[in-house]
Protein backbone atom coordinates (compact mmCIF):
# COMPACT_ATOMS: atom_id res chain seq x y z
CA UNK A 1 0.00 0.00 0.00
CA UNK A 2 1.27 3.46 -0.92
CA UNK A 3 1.35 5.51 2.31
CA UNK A 4 1.03 8.70 0.27
CA UNK A 5 -2.57 7.67 -0.43
CA UNK A 6 -3.50 6.85 3.16
CA UNK A 7 -4.90 9.23 5.74
CA UNK A 8 -3.48 8.02 9.02
CA UNK A 9 -4.46 9.40 12.41
CA UNK A 10 -1.04 11.02 12.85
CA UNK A 11 -1.29 12.84 9.52
CA UNK A 12 -4.78 14.03 10.34
CA UNK A 13 -3.70 15.24 13.78
CA UNK A 14 -0.82 17.12 12.13
CA UNK A 15 -3.20 19.02 9.84
CA UNK A 16 -5.69 19.66 12.63
CA UNK A 17 -2.83 21.20 14.59
CA UNK A 18 -1.67 23.34 11.67
CA UNK A 19 -5.15 24.69 11.12
CA UNK A 20 -5.60 25.42 14.82
CA UNK A 21 -2.28 27.25 14.83
CA UNK A 22 -3.29 29.25 11.74
CA UNK A 23 -6.66 30.16 13.27
CA UNK A 24 -4.95 31.39 16.43
CA UNK A 25 -2.19 33.30 14.62
CA UNK A 26 -4.25 35.15 12.03
CA UNK A 27 -5.67 38.38 13.42
CA UNK A 28 -8.51 40.48 12.03
CA UNK A 29 -7.65 43.56 9.99
CA UNK A 30 -11.04 45.26 9.41
CA UNK A 31 -12.52 47.40 12.14
CA UNK A 32 -15.54 45.98 13.98
CA UNK A 33 -18.87 46.58 12.30
CA UNK A 34 -17.44 47.40 8.89
CA UNK A 35 -18.33 45.55 5.71
CA UNK A 36 -14.92 43.86 5.80
CA UNK A 37 -15.56 42.68 9.35
CA UNK A 38 -18.93 41.25 8.38
CA UNK A 39 -17.32 39.34 5.48
CA UNK A 40 -14.55 38.15 7.79
CA UNK A 41 -17.04 36.80 10.32
CA UNK A 42 -18.71 34.74 7.58
CA UNK A 43 -15.34 33.43 6.45
CA UNK A 44 -14.24 32.52 9.98
CA UNK A 45 -17.57 30.84 10.69
CA UNK A 46 -16.99 28.62 7.64
CA UNK A 47 -13.47 27.80 8.88
CA UNK A 48 -14.74 26.98 12.36
CA UNK A 49 -17.62 24.87 11.02
CA UNK A 50 -15.29 22.84 8.80
CA UNK A 51 -12.87 22.39 11.70
CA UNK A 52 -15.72 21.12 13.83
CA UNK A 53 -16.79 18.76 11.05
CA UNK A 54 -13.23 17.46 10.77
CA UNK A 55 -13.13 16.64 14.47
CA UNK A 56 -16.50 14.91 14.24
CA UNK A 57 -15.44 12.80 11.26
CA UNK A 58 -12.20 11.90 13.03
CA UNK A 59 -14.11 10.79 16.12
CA UNK A 60 -16.27 8.42 14.08
CA UNK A 61 -13.24 7.06 12.24
CA UNK A 62 -13.92 8.67 8.84
CA UNK A 63 -10.42 10.00 8.29
CA UNK A 64 -10.91 10.74 4.60
CA UNK A 65 -13.80 13.14 5.26
CA UNK A 66 -11.96 14.57 8.26
CA UNK A 67 -8.90 15.27 6.10
CA UNK A 68 -11.03 16.96 3.47
CA UNK A 69 -12.86 19.07 6.03
CA UNK A 70 -9.72 20.29 7.80
CA UNK A 71 -8.20 21.28 4.49
CA UNK A 72 -11.32 23.28 3.66
CA UNK A 73 -11.10 24.95 7.09
CA UNK A 74 -7.50 25.94 6.50
CA UNK A 75 -8.35 27.22 3.03
CA UNK A 76 -10.99 29.58 4.47
CA UNK A 77 -8.41 31.00 6.88
CA UNK A 78 -5.83 31.24 4.13
CA UNK A 79 -8.35 33.05 1.92
CA UNK A 80 -8.87 35.60 4.69
CA UNK A 81 -5.14 36.29 4.72
CA UNK A 82 -4.97 36.45 0.94
CA UNK A 83 -7.90 38.89 0.82
CA UNK A 84 -6.26 40.97 3.57
CA UNK A 85 -9.11 40.43 6.00
CA UNK A 86 -6.69 38.60 8.30
CA UNK A 87 -3.08 39.41 9.10
CA UNK A 88 -0.88 36.34 8.72
CA UNK A 89 2.04 38.17 10.35
CA UNK A 90 4.42 37.22 7.54
CA UNK A 91 4.11 33.46 8.15
CA UNK A 92 4.57 31.93 4.72
CA UNK A 93 4.43 28.39 6.11
CA UNK A 94 0.90 28.64 7.48
CA UNK A 95 -0.47 31.00 4.84
CA UNK A 96 -0.28 31.93 1.18
CA UNK A 97 0.71 35.53 1.70
CA UNK A 98 -0.61 38.36 -0.49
Amino acid sequence: MDVQNVVEKERLEHYLGLTKKAREKATPIPEKGTEGDIMLQVLLRMADDYSSDAKHFMEIGDYVRAFGAINYAHAWIDAGVKLRLLDGHGDDELFTLP
